[in-house]
């Protein structure tokens, strides 16, 4: 599960968590929701992204975030298939947790990876992504942070339960 467009160091390390192991993907995006924007402003704020918080009303959202998110689906599925593994995606407009769910159940998945930048605010009361999909999928689930585009060096990945 992802929230924006894998670099192409976010590709490098999710390809190469298991070693030479051949792994596939199946990622899902869901367009970003308005209901989010104060806590992604909470967010930037708490990083010292003042700009950045600023500018959370002029992001696309609902349907206008759709065609963006198609975009960074394509981008990240082909990123992932040029590094060699087998990838397809979907972008979740709705219930994103159960079409985690059916995913899991349908591939037989090992591990769920929620690849996202730091939420500090949901992170906090357990609403993040990888804490609400570790109570239902029936598979471990990592959370990674995703770099940007500038950004070089390890991944930080956090894992629980």
């Amino acid at each position: 599960m992802i929230e924006k467009p894998l670099t192409p160091a976010d590709v490098e390390f999710v390809t190469t968590l298991h070693g030479d192991d051949q792994v596939s993907f199946v990622v899902l995006m869901q367009p970003r929701g308005s209901k989010d924007r104060l806590l992604r402003a909470i967010d930037d704020i708490a990083l010292g992204e003042l700009e950045q918080a600023a500018q959370e009303g002029e992001e696309p959202e609902g349907s206008a975030a759709l065609e963006p998110a198609e975009r960074a689906l394509n981008h990240s599925v082909a990123a992932l298939r040029a590094a060699g593994s087998e990838a397809r995606g979907h972008v979740v407009q709705r219930r994103p947790l159960d079409v985690l769910r059916g995913v899991v159940e349908e591939t037989g998945a090992d591990e769920v990876i929620v690849l996202t930048a730091p939420h500090f605010v949901e992170e906090f009361f357990h609403r993040d992504w990888a804490s609400r999909a570790r109570h239902k999928v029936g598979v471990p689930v990592l959370k990674l942070f995703s770099h940007t585009d500038g950004e070089v060096g390890e991944g930080q990945a956090t894992a629980g339960g």
